[in-house]
């Protein structure tokens, strides 16, 4: 084994083609291998590493100043509290700054070791945006020694030999692993977050790696929320009556994860239950309606992203993450584009003609982000209306 002293480096992110950053290691000590990606939000970086959908993906933020609210138990997105259930490796210009916050229960460093997140900071973080907007996600290895030694050559070959998310089902280890209730309505000021009161609804999600905030915003509709692990039968969903059945983010492949949810989302739509996809549920859904998925090039991560509403002519800052998209060129007869993304023009939403079935890329619950298309869930209310009535 060759390595390497690197004066006054304590951190490297090193990349499948060779390419080494030098900077200072922060965070959990050790190696965490994954996809490189930045995400260009000011705001809300815990929510960002607690988000399912990170899974085997390390973090670039673009906006230099991280760690200055520190965390707190509330800003938490997925559901436990196991930290392999998201984002495994943070990349900042600046090292995180001290907490200086009334929310703050603990600093950013010490909640990122505490979760076995490897940090780097002290690199050039818009080189590597750059890079990553020329050349597309690479491969990499984000490491963090506080004795500067490093073994760049094996690090290297690592992140080469790493096979990618390309046909990798992660859904299966992100999901709840048995069904539960969930209660909380969205946050509020001053008193925070508290038990919905209304109920007027039924509503079953299908974990694929659910954001809590996805959760939130459906009990702010007046929904009796369940959450059912992703290979929950459409037999056993329907039994449980809903009056309407949400298709949730997550991570991985959707082509990998629909061989076994695909099905399941066909049964439903069949079923003529109104249906709701967001992210991972999107591409799934459009998978399941006829269509197929791409890899993108660099993915769309930020909480600034402009989306056309196609069916109101609206145009929305939202938030997004996801690494995949639907293939417009592919969607059937009888299914149609709803939104676009007005960066690149990719699919952002799709729906079924005559059906109350339709799903988004973005992310309306945000968290972090802007609430532009948070009336996307008061739109899956008045499906959910309109199928009682009908009923």
């Amino acid at each position: 084994m060759t390595t390497e002293l690197l004066e006054g480096c304590t951190g490297v992110l090193v990349l499948s083609d060779g390419t080494v950053y030098q900077g200072l290691g922060c965070g959990a000590t050790g190696e965490a291998l994954g996809e490189v990606c930045f995400n260009t939000a000011m705001t809300g970086y815990q929510e960002i590493l607690t988000d399912p959908s990170y899974m085997e993906q390390i973090i670039a933020f673009t906006f230099p100043h991280v760690g200055n609210v520190g965390v707190n138990a509330d800003d938490v997105e997925q559901l436990g509290n196991d930290p392999k259930r998201a984002a495994k490796g943070a990349i900042f210009r600046d090292a995180p700054t001290p907490p200086a916050n009334w929310r703050s229960t603990l600093s950013f460093n010490d909640w990122l070791v505490s979760r076995g997140v490897v940090g780097l900071s002290g690199i050039d973080t818009r080189s590597l945006t750059k890079k990553i907007r020329e050349h597309g996600m690479p491969h990499g290895v984000i490491a963090h020694s506080p004795s500067g030694v490093f073994d760049l050559e094996a690090l290297k070959a690592k992140a080469r030999e790493w096979k990618g998310l390309g046909g990798l089902d992660l859904a299966i280890d992100a999901t709840v692993t048995q069904s539960a209730a969930y209660t909380t309505d969205l946050w509020q000021w001053p008193q925070g977050f508290s038990d919905g009161t209304k109920k007027e609804f039924k509503v079953v999600v299908i974990d694929y790696g659910v954001k809590q905030n996805i959760l939130r915003a459906l009990v702010d509709i007046g929904a009796e929320v369940q959450i059912v692990p992703a290979k929950t039968s459409a037999e056993d969903i329907l039994a449980r009556k809903p009056d309407g059945v949400l298709l949730s983010n997550g991570p991985g492949d959707p082509a990998a994860t629909g061989e076994y949810a695909v099905p399941v989302i066909q049964k439903l739509v069949k079923s003529g239950v109104p249906v709701f996809g967001i992210c991972l549920g999107h591409q799934m859904l459009g998978i399941a309606l006829g269509g197929k998925t791409i890899k993108m090039s660099q993915g769309h991560h930020g909480a600034n992203h402009p989306v056309k509403d196609e069916t109101t002519g609206k145009v929305e800052i939202v938030s997004m993450n996801h690494g995949f998209a639907i293939d417009r060129d592919s969607l059937p007869e009888g299914v149609v584009e709803t939104h676009i993304s007005l960066f690149d023009g990719s699919n952002c939403g799709i729906a079924m003609t005559g059906k109350p079935v339709f799903s988004v890329q973005h992310h309306p619950e945000a968290s972090p982000g802007p609430v532009d298309s948070l009336y996307l869930f008061e739109r899956f209310a008045q499906n959910m209306r309109n199928a009682k009535v009908s009923a």
